[in-house]
């Protein structure tokens, strides 16, 4: 294509995405400060009883920070490291402080040449070794691709185990069929049995762990802190990221249904709604690439009470949703070009804490 005729596209795609941003103003209101420093991908972090930090690198570590000093924790099983996966998601028991248990998410291969998927395991933390070690969980069949491995965890309030595990990649096989894993959100016990009123569970050949399905790849889950609904956000292709309430046995419609293209800019469905399947409570054109997501539900950040936080991957970004009568009124950029945004935790101390890429976890502050 000539150079004169390139103009015109490049710049109508450069307005595209400058409007699209403008949408979300810049809050210049706050700052950050580091507080754990030289880190690549911190897929997941944990706040201990001591005070320290348990954190997960994607490349295969888990870390302990305290006192300005990180101690790498012994005993992880073998991290099936390609693409998307790796070392992920990290969560405490609801009943840590008794039962000591510690919740991890990481792709797991049972042979390498036939590639890996998403697995959850358990395990206790003694001194600087996991312990105890089970496997609750591992999707199947291995695969070679690299991308949507999931994956994130939580807690309801009755003590099920949620978990997310992307499509692998694998669109037009996984994420509609209930008899096989991948493309869904999954609810299990705490020691990894499957709880008698999960949807499928009376569903011949259904995996029984399945809560709903329909999805792309999840990288980010929430606890509602006054409904104790679950909420998640997914990837989408080229657009139609979104976020969606999860309820027992709905389908969510990838990708039968999206506000997304292919990332050629071909379509690959003519549908954004369909009888039987759920509507996003909220979707990003152009997509922001979410990962990381977080109620805030203190009151250090005076009138942010029950705002919703997402990372932002693709424009670096802290993403500070308004909810009202179920849906986003208002978005606002936080930590503005800081660096990709993997991970989003509130703290015990009320403060909220973002894992940065290829730079630390950090606490967000007023100036």
């Amino acid at each position: 294509m000539n150079v004169l005729f390139r103009l015109p596209l490049i710049f109508s795609l450069f307005m595209f995405f400058a409007c699209a941003q403008d949408k979300n103003p810049v809050n210049t209101s706050h700052t950050h400060e580091v507080i754990v420093p030289d880190l690549q991908i911190p897929w997941g972090f944990v706040f201990l009883p001591d005070g320290s930090i348990l954190y997960s690198e994607k490349a295969g570590q888990l870390v302990k920070f305290k006192d300005g000093e990180k101690t790498i924790i012994d005993g992880l099983p073998e991290i099936y490291v390609r693409g998307q996966g790796g070392l992920m998601d990290i969560l405490l028991h609801p009943n840590y402080d008794v039962n000591g248990w510690i919740y991890i998410t990481y792709a797991s291969s049972d042979d390498p040449d036939n590639g890996g998927n998403t697995a959850v395991m358990r395990a206790k933390l003694s001194e600087n070794t996991l312990t105890n070690q089970e496997v609750l969980y591992k999707a199947t069949p291995d695969s070679k691709r690299g991308q949507h491995f999931g994956s994130r965890l939580a807690f309801d309030a009755q003590g099920h185990l949620y978990f997310t595990i992307g499509d692998r990649g694998d669109r037009d096989v996984n994420p509609q069929d209930i008899t096989r894993d991948c493309g869904k959100v999954y609810r299990i016990n705490d020691d990894g049995t499957i709880p008698e009123d999960n949807p499928f569970v009376n569903e011949p050949n259904a995996v029984k762990a399945i809560y709903s399905y329909g999805h792309r790849n999840p990288q980010g889950m929430a606890v509602h802190p006054e409904t104790g609904e679950i909420w998640t956000h997914e990837h989408g292709p080229r657009g139609g990221d979104e976020i969606n309430i999860i309820k027992a046995g709905k389908n969510y419609g990838w990708p039968i249904i999206s506000y997304g293209i292919n990332y050629n800019g071909t379509s690959f469905t003519d549908f954004t709604e369909m009888d039987g399947m759920e509507q996003p409570l909220h979707y990003w054109d152009p997509s922001i690439a979410p990962s990381g997501m977080a109620f805030i539900s203190s009151d250090k950040y005076p009138g942010w009470n029950g705002d919703l936080l997402v990372g932002a991957l693709k424009f670096e970004y802290l993403d500070k949703c308004t909810i009202e009568n179920g849906k986003v009124t208002k978005e606002e950029r936080l930590l503005d070009g800081l660096g990709r945004i993997r991970t989003v935790v509130q703290g015990p101390d009320g403060y909220i804490y973002v894992g940065v890429e290829n730079l630390g976890i950090v606490k967000l502050l007023q100036k």
